[in-house]
C-alpha cells in the first residue's frame, strides 16, 4: 500500500563557512520577534556548527545536535524500531510548504511523523529546552506541520487507521493502533521541555495537522513540559491511547486547546490554555473538546480522559466571545470551555474555565444513539466533575443538541462553583488573566480567589512554566 521507504537526507552547510559565522557572529539566546528561538546546549549554541536539511524517512538511529540548525523539508518519518534523539537546547525548524492550486497538488510544510515502533526522544531542560518552529523569518500559524507521535496503545477504531492529517501514499505508515497492536503501556518516547511553535500546516482545505498529535500513543511514553504556541488547528490532539501527559500549555491555537477523541483513557494535569483574542476557527474554538467517535458513537473503549488543575482562558468580554465573523477565516466564533460530546466520558476536577458563552457544555440526546449520551453518563456518575470553578456570559453549566447549548444544568454535588456574569473574572478572581503583556503570575488564583486551591497555578508557583516558554 505504501511507497518503498526513503532513506533520509541530511544536507550539511559548507563546514568552513558554518565554523565561521559561528566564531564571528554568536547566535546563542537571540531573540526573533520578541520570542527567543535559539538556545545552547551540549553541543554548543545553535548554528555555530551549520545547518542540516532533513528529508524523506529516517532509517537508522539518528541524534540531533544543539550546535546545528535542522530544517525539516516536508514531512520526515521516522521508521519503526528507530530512535530519534534530541539534545537539550536543538532547534528544528520547519519549512514552509506550498499550497495546492489548480491541478498542482503543492508541497507539505515540514513536519515529524514518528511512526509505530519508532522513539523520539526529545529532553530539554528550562534554560535550554528543545524548540520546533518556523523556517521563516517573520512566523505565522501553519507555516510547516507539527509533531506527529503513532503509537500502538488501544483505540475505539476497529482496526488501524491513517491519522488525520495526512494523505495519500505515504514513504512510511501513517497509521495508528489497531486490533493486534493492543499495547497499553507502548512507548514512543519521551518529550519533556519542547516548544512547537506555529505548526498546523493545511494539507488541503479543513486537514491540517495539529501542534502536537497523539495517536493511540502509549502509556509508556513521557510527556511533561511542553508548549505548543500558536497552531493553526489544535494545540494538542489526543486519538486514543493511555499517555498521560502533565505541564501542558496551550498559547493562541486556531482551534481547540485540548481534543480528545476515540478511545482517549490517561490523564492530563497541570496544563494552562489561552484563547487567541485575535482570530477563531470556522469549528468554534474551544478549550477542551472530546468526542467519543465521530462514526461509532457506542465504539469501545469509550473516550474518558481525566483533567485535573487545568485553567482555561477565554475572551474578556461577552461581546468578544460571541463573534461569528472571526479571522482568518471571516466566519470564526469561540465555543465553549468544555465540549463534552458524541457519547464521550470524562472526569474533570480542580480546574478553572472562564471568558466562554458556555462554560462547560455535555451533548444531550444524539441523533443516532439516545440514551446513553454523555450528559446521561454524567447523571448516572460514569462521569465526574468535582470543585471546578466556571464562569460563563450565557451558561456555566449547560446540555447541548447539534451544537447549540440550549439550557443551563446544577451540577452533582456541591463542589462546583458556577458563575455568570459580565465580568468574566468578578468572582473567580485570578491576578489579571486578560493582562498585557501577557504573563503566567496573571493566571494565579489571587489569595481571596475561591478557586486559590485550583487551576495551573493553584499554590502560585509559576516556576514550572517560566523560562522555557513564550506567551
Amino acid at each position: 500500500m505504501n511507497k518503498k521507504p526513503l532513506v533520509v537526507t541530511l544536507l550539511s552547510a559548507a563546514t568552513v563557512l558554518g565554523m565561521m559565522l559561528g566564531t564571528s557572529c554568536k547566535k546563542e539566546h537571540n531573540v526573533t520577534n520578541d520570542r527567543p528561538v535559539l538556545a545552547g546546549g551540549p553541543s554548543g549554541a545553535s548554528g555555530t556548527c551549520g545547518d542540516s536539511t532533513i528529508t524523506g524517512v529516517i532509517t537508522s538511529n539518528l541524534t540531533l545536535k544543539s550546535c546545528k540548525i535542522y530544517k525539516l523539508d516536508g514531512l520526515v518519518y521516522v521508521n519503526s524500531g528507530v530512535t530519534v534523539t534530541v539534545e537539550a537546547g536543538t532547534v528544528i525548524k520547519g519549512i514552509k510548504g506550498t499550497p495546492p492550486s489548480g491541478t498542482n497538488p503543492g508541497t507539505p510544510g515540514g513536519g515529524l511523523i514518528v511512526t509505530k515502533g519508532a522513539k523520539l526522544i526529545a529532553v530539554g531542560t528550562p534554560t535550554d529546552p528543545i524548540i520546533f518552529t518556523s523556517n521563516e523569518a517573520v512566523p505565522a500559524s501553519g507555516d510547516w506541520g507539527g509533531i506527529v507521535l503513532l503509537g500502538k496503545a488501544p483505540t475505539n477504531h476497529p482496526d488501524s487507521v491513517l491519522v488525520e492529517g495526512i494523505t495519500g501514499l505515504t514513504p512510511a505508515s501513517a497509521y495508528y493502533g489497531g486490533p493486534t497492536n493492543n499495547v497499553a503501556a507502548d512507548n514512543s518516547g519521551k518529550l519533556v521541555y519542547v516548544r512547537i511553535e506555529y505548526a498546523g500546516y493545511e494539507l488541503a482545505t479543513d486537514n491540517e495537522l495539529n501542534g502536537l498529535t497523539l495517536a493511540g500513543v502509549g502509556s509508556g511514553t513521557q510527556l511533561d513540559y511542553i508548549e505548543v504556541y500558536k497552531s493553526k488547528d489544535d494545540a494538542f490532539e489526543f486519538f486514543g491511547g493511555t499517555v498521560n501527559a502533565s505541564h501542558l500549555i496551550a498559547v493562541d491555537p486556531l482551534d481547540d486547546m485540548f481534543d480528545t477523541d476515540n478511545g482517549y483513557r490517561g490523564t492530563i494535569s497541570y496544563a494552562i490554555g489561552i484563547s487567541d483574542p485575535n482570530r477563531a476557527d470556522k469549528s468554534q474554538s474551544n478549550g477542551f473538546e472530546s468526542d467519543n467517535n465521530a462514526t461509532g458513537l457506542t465504539w469501545t473503549p469509550y473516550t474518558h480522559p481525566t483533567y485535573s488543575n487545568v485553567t482555561i482562558i477565554g475572551q474578556p468580554t461577552a461581546a468578544a466571545a460571541s463573534i461569528t465573523n472571526g479571522l482568518p477565516s471571516g466566519n470564526g466564533k469561540y465555543g465553549r470551555g468544555a465540549h463534552l460530546r458524541r457519547n464521550a466520558e470524562f472526569a474533570i476536577s480542580n480546574s478553572i474555565f472562564l471568558g466562554f458563552n458556555y462554560g462547560i457544555s455535555q451533548d444531550t440526546a444524539l441523533p443516532t444513539i439516545q440514551p446513553p449520551h454523555t450528559l446521561s453518563k454524567y447523571w448516572a456518575g460514569i462521569s465526574t466533575l468535582s470543585t471546578n470553578y466556571v464562569h460563563a456570559y450565557v451558561y456555566a453549566f449547560s446540555k447541548e443538541f447539534n451544537n447549540t447549548a440550549y439550557s443551563a444544568i446544577t451540577p452533582l454535588g456541591t463542589t462546583n462553583k458556577g458563575y455568570v456574569n459580565a465580568n468574566p473574572n468578578a468572582s473567580i478572581q485570578l491576578a489579571n488573566p486578560f493582562g498585557s503583556p501577557r504573563s503566567f503570575s496573571n493566571y494565579v488564583p489571587n489569595a481571596l480567589s475561591p478557586a486559590k486551591t485550583a487551576g495551573a497555578f493553584p499554590t502560585g508557583n509559576t516556576t514550572w512554566a517560566n523560562g522555557w516558554t513564550v506567551l
